[in-house]
């Protein structure tokens, strides 16, 4: 039996991992945390849900006897990819983490970078932004529910479950974004702060364009420290990784 590559996904970089590969004869399995109503499915097999933490994880990797794992997550889903160092290592699976590159701050830009979304809700409470565009993910919304001293335009794929602040209008859509589209936004509702998080790639880096375009300033959440020592940046060096 062909030994798979285990991609750990719910990203553009993950889905054409699982096509190159695919394409190439490899046997893959994308796993998807299902957090996300009706996802964008890679190609190959495809198991949706968590695996219950390390020890769920060592026992899938165990029956299912993966040759590699490719942790293709998101750059702040920190506990999937802590379980995946813990769990390759306990038995003995080579990993890798594919991690698009960070955005930089631009000649023109006003960043205030923070260190989590705790500090983001902290900047926004300290300032004096009326008007502001959230774009931080559906889970880290609810950080913000003590703000009213400002309006949020809340930018979601699926609706936020927590408690929000008191002024918001949340808007549902899915990346990628243009960069006209991107500019009417901001210009149409005012937004004088933008809010999200360092997530890097191509997708979405057309608001931080139009943000400097209109000199709107932006609060960025840094990404937290990858806990993978062996890190590649692009989706062909992790299909050479996932190939021997």
């Amino acid at each position: 039996m062909t030994r798979p590559v285990l991609i750990l996904g719910g990203t553009g970089e993950a889905r054409a991992l699982a096509s190159l590969l695919v394409a190439d004869g490899v046997s893959v399995v994308s796993s998807l945390a299902g957090r996300v109503r009706n996802p964008r499915l890679p190609d190959g097999e495809v198991r949706i849900g968590g695996f219950g933490g390390v020890e769920g994880m060592v026992a899938w990797l165990r029956e299912n006897q993966p040759h590699a794992v490719v942790d293709a997550t998101h750059p702040f889903a920190q506990q999937i990819s802590r379980n995946a160092v813990e769990a390759c290592a306990e038995v003995g699976v080579p990993l890798v983490r594919l991690v698009r590159p960070a955005w930089e701050a631009q000649a023109g830009d006003d960043w205030t970078i923070v260190e989590d979304i705790v500090g983001a809700a902290r900047a926004v409470a300290g300032g004096n932004a009326a008007r502001v565009l959230l774009t931080t993910g559906r889970q880290d919304a609810d950080a913000f529910a003590g703000i009213d001293s400002a309006w949020f335009l809340i930018r979601v794929v699926d609706p936020p479950t927590g408690p929000l602040p008191p002024h918001h209008r949340i808007v549902r859509s899915r990346g990628p974004y243009g960069l006209d589209d991107e500019r009417t936004l901001m210009a149409d509702e005012k937004i004088d702060l933008l809010v999200t998080k360092n997530s890097g790639g191509e997708l979405t880096r057309a608001k931080l364009i139009a943000a400097r375009e209109l000199g709107i300033p932006v609060v960025m959440v840094a990404r937290p420290v990858e806990p993978c020592g062996n890190v590649v940046t692009s989706v062909e060096e992790a299909a050479n990784f996932g190939r021997k």
